[in-house]
């Protein structure tokens, strides 16, 4: 890996090589399953590499009117958009730009069905249902934990049943970072619930969190799950994976600038947690260093803690074959997703560049920030 000191730090790289595997195994699996495949932009936004994307799947999905707008303007295909809500000023612009708009309950659709059937296009349409079944055990990430405001449940559903016609869909979402077993346990609770609607709709969309190009994925279950569906029910099926996309294909490469101690060697980085990896506080998670290994592990062992003001700011405690010194390099791995998308500028941090590491292996710098993107934010 010369490249590592051929940039400046903290910076994000994007690995076009190990992006473009993953694609190979979505498209194989869109091929096989004869299902679509969409980019979930909220784990992924760099537009720059929609074009490669865009040689693979079907399209993207958005969380709201900005990603859409990206989506609209980099993507330029089918062009999916989900809300909770949606306010009237940004449904005006989202009914220019979107192929497929997903509602949160049969009341949005009742509120925006006229505007929506008045379109110069025709837009399809579908309400999000929660089968109320999930095995994700993190109720921050889990879209089914009781009281959600995730989707439609069935009981809710029937009583508003009136406000459903002309809907094209069925949406559900119960996943997070998970196999082709769980999504196999989890259609039956959807069929139960939902399936005296299929008579009455076109596509079902299975949602994200699907691990498909993780190395132990079932991607033969995935596409037997898939197919047994369609020919079953004669529907057509949508995935719209995000991490999936991406996953192993970043790199977060951060400098050393101090080696302090405080009962344990702590190496204070150019790369912030809060900042730059807001995941590793928010889940939590112990991001990869390459060459590094768990704490004891190698010889020397130090903890790692980002720049700022912030006292909780640490990234992990890691062990390295010798002792940490300023100017030392770390490269972080499955920096591509909930990274870039999720970073801030909190302290005055600078975000840090972007850069998109070729198959060929030449560097591009993508994206350079500076003080007017800090201020810009404020």
């Amino acid at each position: 890996m010369s490249w590592i000191n051929k940039v400046e730090t903290p910076c994000y790289v994007i690995d076009e090589r190990k992006l473009t595997e993953n694609l190979e195994i979505l498209q194989d699996v869109k091929e096989r399953a004869g299902c679509k495949i969409l980019l979930a932009q909220k784990a992924y936004s760099v537009y720059q590499t929609y074009p490669l994307i865009a040689r693979y799947l079907d399209g993207c999905t958005a969380s709201g009117l900005f990603e859409a707008k990206l989506g609209f303007e980099e993507f330029k295909k089918e062009n999916h958009v989900f809300s909770p809500a949606y306010t009237e000023r940004d449904f005006d612009e989202i009914l220019k730009i979107c192929t497929h708009i997903v509602f949160n309950s049969p009341r949005q659709w009742a509120k925006f069905r006229e505007k929506t059937r008045s379109s110069e296009r025709y837009i399809q349409t579908a309400i999000r249902v929660n089968p109320e079944y999930s095995e994700i055990e993190t109720d921050i990430y889990n879209p089914c934990f009781a009281g959600s405001r995730l989707g439609t449940t069935v009981s809710r559903f029937k009583e508003e049943i009136s406000l459903c016609d002309g809907i094209d869909g069925l949406h559900f979402h119960t996943m997070c970072e998970q196999g082709a077993d769980v999504l196999a346990r989890t259609l039956p609770h959807f069929v139960e619930k939902f399936g005296f609607m299929f008579s009455k709709i076109k596509w079902v969309n299975f949602g994200g969190g699907h691990h498909i190009t993780r190395a132990d994925y079932d991607v033969e279950l995935l596409i037997k799950t898939i197919k047994d569906f369609r020919e079953k029910y004669g529907l057509e099926v949508y995935l719209e994976p995000g991490e999936a996309v991406a996953l192993n294909a970043g790199y977060l490469v951060t400098s050393v600038l101090d080696v302090t101690e405080n009962g344990v060697k702590i190496a204070i980085t150019d790369a912030s947690a809060e900042c730059h990896m807001p995941d590793v506080l928010e889940m939590p998670y112990r991001p990869n260093i390459i060459g590094a290994g768990l704490p004891l592990e190698k010889p020397f062992t130090c903890r790692l803690g980002g720049n700022t003001c912030l006292a909780g700011d640490i990234i992990g405690d890691y062990s390295f074959d010798r002792e940490l010194k300023a100017g030392d390099r770390l490269v972080f791995e499955d920096m591509a997703i909930y990274s870039m998308c999720k970073n801030n500028t909190f302290n005055g941090m600078p975000l840090p560049s972007i850069y998109l590491l070729k198959a060929d292996g030449g560097l591009e710098l993508l994206k350079k920030f500076g003080y007017e993107d800090f201020k810009s934010r404020c």
